[in-house]
């Protein structure tokens, strides 16, 4: 197969197999051929073989284990925003990066629970009713309380049943989780926080999407101001 010169031979590899794979040449599930066989196929060295293929998989379009050959899978937002965790470090580390990462959760919940008070079927508010008593009992245990904390956020961002929202919240979450000090009083932190999930939650059951937007981005607001203070 003829490559161009005008890019790295390891870029045409990656665009040539890229194509393959979306042509169902290659279908998911099944394997590419072999190292050997690709340098042949494309008259290519050995490096830019494995170079295209860290970047094939780097995209969720294959996945590469030792000894193995490269088998094709299904991309996912999980992969694509795994892919980004290295960039998203980096802006962390910058002086608003936290604010903007703040932002765009705020951006993205707020959205997530005007959309629930509108949306959201019986089961659903029952689940998240749930979800909520499940974290009244956790307030004054602080590990626990931060696991059903998530697990509330978690469950409302699932009502959509959008997988991209889900993918942004677990990866907005997990960025900026890392970057947050621990609380110095955690039995009044948690209380305030668990305040803003009955104030999002009444807000959802009640159908009111406006009051449920705004008790969202209050919430979010708050919880930031706090750890704020306590950096």
């Amino acid at each position: 197969m003829k490559l161009s010169l005008r890019r790295k031979l390891s870029d045409e590899v990656r665009i040539k197999l890229e194509e393959l794979i979306r042509d169902e040449i290659y279908p998911e599930g099944s394997s590419l051929p072999s190292e050997r066989e690709l340098m042949e196929m494309f008259d290519v060295g050995r490096p830019s073989i494995r170079e295209a293929l860290f970047g094939l998989e780097r995209m969720g379009l294959i996945k590469i284990k030792m000894g193995e050959k490269a088998r094709v899978t299904r991309p996912t937002p999980q992969a694509l925003l795994s892919s980004l965790s290295g960039v998203a470090n980096i802006l962390l580390d910058s002086s608003e990066g936290v604010q903007n990462f703040e932002q765009a959760r705020i951006f993205l919940e707020g959205a997530v629970a005007r959309y629930a008070a509108e949306n959201a079927t019986g089961a659903q508010i029952e689940a998240l009713e749930e979800a909520l008593r499940q974290n009244e009992q956790t307030i004054m245990k602080p590990r626990a309380f931060a696991i059903t904390d998530v697990a509330f956020h978690r469950l409302l961002t699932s009502i959509p049943d959008n997988p991209i929202f889900m993918a942004m919240h677990d990866a907005l979450v997990d960025w900026m989780i890392n970057q947050r000090p621990l609380p110095k009083d955690e039995g009044i932190s948690n209380t305030k926080s668990f305040e803003g999930h009955v104030a999002i939650f009444n807000a959802i059951r009640d159908r009111k999407p406006i009051d449920a937007m705004m008790a969202m981005e209050e919430h979010l607001k708050d919880v930031q101001k706090r750890y704020q203070e306590f950096g």
